[in-house]
């Protein structure tokens, strides 16, 4: 699993300073939408808008982009054309709204789960372990559940199960005893704060320590697993006969669930059975048998593709 799933604070300088974000795997992207010029599609993770310009140059006037971010400051990147329809909310509503706005089917979704590097640059949302800021860590600033609010109400036992599996923390259960333990004594409001109060049990890299951590907190703030399966579970719906739905993971967790529901249906790895056949069957079918990865160029060109994996379906 990447420490954090597009780019560590340490490599962000290599990022290319101003860019509000690098799309990853572009042309992979492209390619594997199969982009029709009168076809509608759906860009789940708008950001900066880089796979939303790239496919709306391959629509025509015909074509229609359905571009969702539940971040308000990504509708700063609309481009100004009529065939692009934003929609301010998680993707993981994607079938509620397309309807509400009388699309039943698509042609392509595509959904890049990373986090933007414009989201680590705001230092007051609490995402990056370069600055001081309250732990926030929202994606949707409409949201209650702030990273904070996690360190102070979470069980021992949850927090201990949150690091290691979302983090993968290498002492989860000493950082979630200490924790509980701290929270009594100090403050954990600030990222500065929280640090200090945790500072005796941090192993190894600290940066990549802390950020293993932030990861693990921002997973559980934004519900991202949750939002993923549900997601997932509606393209069968929402894809026309031959859409396709293209999915850039950057870490195992997400892989897994998406591979997984590619090719069975469901978010468990089906297991074979010598007596009886309990295989379920998927209404996608899987393109990418291995997922696409960057090239070497890419990597060097932007360092946050580095954890990337690309995989694609067709109803």
């Amino acid at each position: 699993m990447a420490a954090e799933k597009h780019i560590s604070d340490a490599g962000k300088a290599a990022d290319g300073g101003n860019d509000y974000h690098v799309p990853v795997l572009l042309k992979e992207c492209l390619d594997g939408l199969a982009i029709r010029p009168d076809g509608i599609y759906v860009d789940c993770t708008f950001g900066g808008g880089g796979h939303s310009r790239a496919i709306l140059q391959q629509l025509g006037p015909a074509g229609k982009l359905v571009a969702f971010d539940q971040d308000a400051d990504a509708k700063r990147n609309l481009p100004d054309d009529k065939r692009v329809l934003f929609v301010p909310h998680n993707f993981r509503h994607l079938q509620r709204f397309l309807r509400l706005h009388r699309i039943e089917k698509v042609d392509g979704v595509l959904a890049d789960l990373g986090v933007s590097s414009h989201q680590f640059d705001e230092a007051d949302r609490g995402f990056s372990i370069r600055f001081d800021a309250d732990l926030d860590m929202r994606m949707d600033q409409r949201g209650e559940l702030k990273a904070s609010d996690i360190l102070a109400s979470y069980t021992e036992s949850k927090l201990h199960k949150l690091f290691e599996q979302y983090g993968e923390v290498t002492n989860a259960k000493t950082l979630a005893r200490t924790i509980v333990e701290q929270r009594g004594k100090v403050a954990m409001n600030t990222i500065s704060q929280f640090k200090a109060a945790v500072q005796g049990v941090v192993k190894g890299n600290p940066n990549k320590y802390f950020a293993q951590v932030f990861q693990a907190l921002r997973i559980e703030v934004n519900d991202e697993l949750g939002a993923l399966k549900e997601m997932l579970q509606q393209l069968p719906q929402v894809l026309q006969p031959g859409g396709r739905a293209v999915i850039i993971t950057f870490h195992s967790l997400e892989d897994r669930l998406v591979k997984n529901f590619f090719k069975n249906g469901t978010f468990e790895q089906e297991e074979e059975h010598p007596f009886e056949n309990r295989k379920t069957v998927s209404e996608l079918k899987v393109i990418t048998k291995k997922p696409v990865l960057p090239s070497n160029a890419e990597m060097k060109r932007n360092p946050r593709a580095r954890s990337a994996k690309l995989r694609i379906a067709e109803r």
